[in-house]
């Protein structure tokens, strides 16, 4: 930033030139120094009352600044939106796990939800086709038609919804497509519903659209499922959109359709209100229960953003697919904001989409075969911790998560640690002293739990129950139960 400049001027008579030199002070902006210099040439006029030739004056003249300067400082603040956001704890602690693997620290990692299948073989030869035979160019905003049309099947046939193919959107993900719908329907001010314990990015992504996150609590002794009179209780003019997640994301809940049904009924006495319906876990259900889509109950198509992808069930994380569904005036403005952001999806991945969709009913043969294994491991996990003082457990209907409440531990002093205050330092504990990775339930909005994922063989989460044990002899429950 330049503060002031003064100039010393020198003129001498002379063959007509100049030469002009900015040199500033300051040696630190030596490198921006300029010269330049011209030569004028000389002229003669020949006036019709004097013979007398005008001879010009040389001019000399040396022009130099000196500039003064002082550091200049950037401006470096956020936006207010930006910093209203948290960053993602599971994603922190994931990669925290990873560097210590990296560094060769024998890390069990149950923090990510992510299965440790590898994609269905004929879904991953698909893509390698599509790569084979030139597939790989943009696709229209929206998708392909070819996907958006087998989605529309899928949806019909096993979610009892009808839609069109200009009603769906394909996103880089199911995570993309809320944002872009919390986006795209809810205004400054608005209140998003949300209810606790929730996926960690609901309420970043209320923040990121101006709205308000209203969070809902719920009990583990009602397996974490959501009261309708809370929830009547809670709505307001303000109300914008409420979100359900089934089968649950931590929690492993799945809403039976009766309760789904009584939701619904209040949902219908408030015309603002829309439902986000988070269905990504829908094919990771354990028998008896069963998952119900929102949108087919009776007059809540009109209002319901279903939201679906392919990283869950067919093992496609890395693949980076999902979609929305919904009424057309809905989806056609998230595709405006997809349309000014990242645009269309990976071809190959949509052609490894339809792929998977071709595998059979609920994905055939090829997810019940990994939703057997989650089964085995839901159930070890369940008894082995059901073997703790103090420990609660809501058994989860679906997903691949445990929610364990450990908060009778807290309290817990440990020589060479400290106290174990809440379910962060209980997380760091069991990373530090028994080097197993897990997300702390404050991150999902219930500090008393922690969650565990059981995408991971069966031998993998032996051994870290085993470690999770041997840390935990030292500890006490601090609290009767």
């Amino acid at each position: 930033m330049v503060a002031a400049a003064s100039y010393s001027i020198q003129a001498t008579s002379s063959v007509a030139s100049a030469r002009i030199q900015l040199k500033p002070q300051s040696d630190s902006l030596s490198s921006s120094s300029l010269s330049f210099s011209s030569q004028l040439q000389p002229c003669s006029i020949k006036s019709l009352h004097t013979t007398r030739q005008l001879h010009l004056q040389r001019v000399s003249a040396v022009v130099r600044a000196e500039i003064n300067s002082h550091t200049m400082e950037v401006d470096i603040s956020l936006s207010p939106r930006v910093n209203s956001v948290k960053p993602s704890k599971t994603v922190a602690i994931t990669d925290q796990a990873t560097a210590l693997a990296q560094a060769g620290v024998p890390v069990i990692r149950l923090a990510a939800g992510e299965p440790d299948f590898d994609t269905p073989a004929a879904i991953a030869e698909a893509g390698i086709n599509a790569i084979r035979e030139g597939y790989t160019r943009y696709t229209p905003n929206a998708g392909t038609l070819e996907l958006r049309t087998a989605i529309c099947h899928k949806l019909k046939e096993e979610n009892g919804i009808s839609y069109t193919p200009d009603q769906i959107l394909v996103s880089n993900g199911a995570k993309q497509s809320i944002l872009q719908a919390v986006l795209a329907v809810c205004s400054p001010g608005d209140e998003v519903i949300i209810p606790a314990p929730f996926w960690v990015s609901y309420p970043e992504m209320a923040r990121l659209a101006d709205a308000t996150p209203v969070i809902l609590p719920t009990r583990i002794s009602e397996n974490f499922l959501l009261d309708p009179k809370l929830l009547e209780s809670k709505l307001t003019e303000k109300s914008r959109l409420l979100i359900l997640c089934s089968p649950s994301n931590p929690t492993g809940s799945v809403y039976p359709r009766k309760l789904l049904e009584q939701i619904a009924d209040i949902v219908a006495r408030h015309p603002r209100l829309l439902v986000l319906s988070d269905e990504i876990y829908e094919h990771i259900i354990y028998a008896p229960a069963t998952h119900t889509s929102f949108a087919s109950l009776p007059g809540m198509w009109d209002r319901t953003l279903t939201v679906n992808g392919f990283s869950k069930a067919f093992a496609m994380t890395g693949w980076r697919l999902g979609y929305l569904a919904g009424p057309k005036h809905f989806v056609a403005a998230c595709g405006k904001i997809q349309s000014q952001s990242t645009s269309g999806a990976s071809s190959i991945s949509q052609k490894a989409a339809v792929a998977a969709l071709g595998l059979g009913y609920a994905g055939g043969e090829a997810v019940a075969t990994m939703v057997k294994a989650f089964r085995e491991r839901r159930d070890f996990l369940v008894n082995s911790f059901g073997e703790l003082p103090g420990v609660k457990i809501s058994e989860p209907q679906g997903a691949f998560y445990l929610f364990l409440d450990f908060s009778s531990y807290y309290g817990s002093k440990v020589d060479g640690f400290g106290v174990i205050s809440g379910s962060e330092s209980l997380c760091r504990y069991l990373l530090d002293m028994a080097q197993v990775a897990l997300v702390p339930g404050d991150a999902f909005g219930d500090d008393t739990c922690i969650r565990i994922s059981y995408a991971e063989s069966l031998t993998t989460l032996q051994a870290a129950v085993e470690r999770i044990k041997g840390a935990l002899v030292s500890l006490q429950p601090a609290v009767a139960v």
